[in-house]
């Protein structure tokens, strides 16, 4: 099954715009530097479509043909979610919101394994910034397993602002760093959402600022940190096991 699932990437600029002016979900436009038309960027943007500037050569590679018209997009394979939905089914299940959120993981095969692990994990939903991150593309949703099309996926554009909204509905942030609270100390049986700082630079300033509180993972050996989808799997089943616990 998994072999089958392609990027669908249309382009040319008749194609693209068509596209933009239909009910069609787009992950992501990507135009030509320096030569963006501009009609097709401002339809992006009032949709609220991500616009990426490439190059020739990653048009051309992209799309198999070098006459691309200097404008391809890639569609979506799953549709996004809001973040009112991942709310509504936790209260679907009648049970404390169990969120995670994935602070800039750019690497696919990561959010596709934070996807896959939270899916199984019973997680309600998976927010993700607009910007400066892996979408639902086909290198996620094959890491996923699938599991892509099941749990609930929120697109944002701006993840501070989005921890405010869930703290006013009675959701507590934890954040993951080496130097937080030990993670096995909090109890995470709550409303809780797990945020997963990016590959390479952890949480953000004003991510880690906004988050309640920030826990870390014990290390014992030569290495001082994990894999981020990793890291999420193990908070996330400490997540599970607590609720489990409290019945």
């Amino acid at each position: 099954m998994e072999k089958d699932i392609k990027q669908q990437i249309i382009y040319g600029k008749n194609a693209v715009l068509e596209a933009l002016n239909s009910d069609r979900e787009i992950d992501t436009v990507f135009v030509l530097k320096g030569a963006a038309p501009s009609n097709i960027v401002a339809a992006a943007k009032k949709r609220g479509v991500v616009v990426k500037d490439v190059s020739e050569e990653k048009l051309s590679a992209m799309t198999g043909n070098s006459k691309h018209g200097g404008v391809a997009a890639e569609l979506c394979l799953c549709e996004y979610a809001e973040l009112t939905d991942i709310l509504a089914e936790a209260e679907k299940k009648g049970k404390p919101p169990f969120i995670i959120i994935a602070d800039e993981i750019a690497d696919p095969h990561n959010l596709g394994a934070i996807l896959r692990t939270a899916e199984a994990a019973g997680a309600d939903g998976v927010i993700i910034p607009k910007r400066r991150s892996a979408s639902l593309n086909a290198t996620v949703f094959k890491t996923s397993a699938g599991a892509a099309a099941w749990i609930k996926v929120a697109r944002v554009a701006n993840l501070v602002d989005t921890i405010k909204t869930l703290k006013k509905h009675g959701v507590w942030v934890y954040g993951m760093e080496a130097d937080g609270v030990p993670y096995d100390i909090t109890d995470l049986s709550g409303a809780v959402a797990i945020v997963v700082g990016s590959e390479g630079f952890g949480l953000g300033r004003l991510i880690r600022e906004n988050c309640d509180e920030v826990l870390s993972l014990p290390m014992s050996g030569r290495i001082n940190s994990l894999n981020a989808s990793v890291s999420a799997g193990i908070l996330m089943y400490e997540v599970v096991r607590q609720r489990s616990a409290k019945g």
